[in-house]
C-alpha cells in the first residue's frame, strides 16, 4: 500500500490540474487538509512537499501553498517536456520501472512530469485533458484498466492525430493500434511457468490472475493453453479473477473462500504477480499448508516482493531489459522521427524457494 501522503498528494495533484482552486490560487491551509483527510499535520507536510518537489506548488513560510502559473518557465531550446502516466508512482515495481525512465529521458535533456491515474479511468481522463491543453514533446503512458472498454480512447486518439509521439508501456488498448507500445511476453510467461510447474511433476495447477488489466488476460491465455497442450484438468474454479477494487482482500491474513475454493486439490498456482504471490503465501502459512511441499507457488514480475515473501517466490524476470528503459528509448527514437515498432520483453525464470 502507497504511504498515505503519497496517495494525498496523488489526489491534490488531480485536483489542481482539473483546476478545482483555479480561483483562489492557493490550497486549502494545512489545518485544513488535515481536517479534510483526517491525518496527522506531518503527513500533510509530506504531501505538499511532494507536490512542490514536482513543480507544482510553491510553499512559503507562514503564509501558504501556492498554485503555479499554468504556463510552464521558458526552458532552453534543447529540453524537451514528456508526460509519463503510469497506474501508480511509489507501489509495486514502478519505482524501479520510473527510475530508468528518468535516466533515459535525463540523458536525451528530457525533463519528466510524472501522473498516477490509480487505475481509475476518471483520473485518467483528467490527466490526458490537461496534456491536451499543454504543450508536450512526447508522452510515456501506461494504459488504466486496459482490459475494459476505455471511454478515454477519444482523447488518445486526439493526441495521435496531433502527432504528440506516444508510447505505451505494460499495458496498451487494442483498439488503438496505431500507437506503439513495448509490452511483456504474457502469453509466452503463462506458458513458461505452467510448463515449469508441470516439470516439477505438478497435474493440477490453479491460476490467479486480474481481469480489468490486459496482462492478465494474456497471462492466463498463456496459462490455458499450457494446461491444454500438455493435457492437464483446466477447470473453471481452478481460476480466480480479480480486479483492482478487490485487491485489498489478498492484503489480509486470510484466505477467500474464492481462493479456497481455486486451490482446491490443487498441487501449484500461477499468480499474477509477486504482490499476489506474496499475500497468498502468508494466508497459506497461517492455514498451516507447506510451501512448496503442500502448494507450490510461481509469479511474476521478480519484484521486491519476492524476495520480501516469508518463502521467496520462483518468478519470471527481464533480467537486464527493464520495461521502462525499453520504452523511454522507443519514446526518444520516435521523438527524433527514427524508425520505430513495437516490443515484446521476453521472460526468463528466476528459482527460489516456493517452488
Amino acid at each position: 500500500m502507497p504511504p498515505k501522503y503519497q496517495k494525498i498528494a496523488e489526489e491534490l495533484r488531480i485536483h489542481i490540474l482539473d483546476g478545482k482552486y483555479r480561483g483562489a490560487r492557493s490550497l486549502p491551509t494545512e489545518a485544513a487538509l488535515v481536517e479534510e483527510y483526517q491525518v496527522s499535520r506531518q503527513t500533510v507536510r509530506s504531501a505538499l512537499a511532494v507536490l512542490e518537489q514536482s513543480g507544482l506548488i510553491v510553499r512559503r513560510q507562514g503564509s501558504g501553498s501556492y498554485i503555479r502559473e499554468t504556463s510552464p518557465p521558458e526552458a532552453p531550446a534543447s529540453t524537451r517536456s514528456v508526460a509519463v502516466i503510469t497506474t501508480y508512482i511509489s507501489d509495486y515495481i514502478f519505482p524501479s520501472i520510473l527510475r530508468e525512465v528518468e535516466t533515459v529521458l535525463a540523458r536525451h535533456d528530457c525533463t519528466p512530469t510524472l501522473y498516477a491515474t490509480r487505475n481509475q479511468v476518471s483520473n485518467e481522463r483528467k490527466i490526458l485533458s490537461s496534456l491536451l491543453a499543454l504543450p508536450v514533446d512526447g508522452i510515456l503512458v501506461e494504459g488504466t484498466k486496459t482490459a475494459l472498454p476505455n471511454p478515454n480512447l477519444d482523447l488518445y486518439e486526439q493526441l495521435l492525430e496531433r502527432k504528440v509521439p506516444l508510447v505505451f508501456m505494460n499495458g496498451n488498448y487494442r483498439n488503438l493500434s496505431q500507437a506503439l507500445f513495448v509490452l511483456d511476453d504474457n502469453i509466452g510467461g503463462g506458458r513458461m511457468l505452467v510448463n515449469y510447474l508441470h516439470g516439477k511433476g505438478h497435474r493440477s495447477i490453479a491460476g490467479i490472475f486480474k481481469s480489468d488489466d490486459i496482462q492478465g488476460h494474456y497471462r492466463y491465455a498463456g496459462y490455458a493453453e499450457a494446461l491444454r497442450d500438455l493435457g492437464l484438468p483446466m477447470e473453471d474454479r481452478q481460476v480466480l479473477w480479480y480486479n483492482t477494487e478487490d485487491r485489498p482482500k489478498f492484503e489480509t491474513d486470510q484466505l477467500t473462500p474464492e481462493a479456497a475454493r481455486a486451490l482446491e486439490g490443487c498441487t501449484a498456482v500461477v499468480c499474477y504477480n509477486d504482490e499476489v504471490a506474496c499475500f497468498l503465501i502468508r494466508q497459506l502459512m497461517e492455514r498451516k499448508v507447506s510451501i512448496p511441499k503442500d502448494m507450490a507457488v510461481v509469479s511474476f514480475d521478480n519484484s521486491q516482493y519476492s524476495d520480501l515473501s516469508p518463502i521467496r517466490v520462483t518468478s519470471l524476470s527481464h533480467g537486464e531489459n527493464n520495461v521502462g528503459r525499453l520504452s523511454a528509448e522507443l519514446l526518444i527514437r520516435l521523438m527524433q522521427g527514427s524508425p520505430c515498432r513495437s516490443e515484446l520483453v521476453p521472460w526468463e525464470l528466476v528459482e527460489k524457494e516456493s517452488s
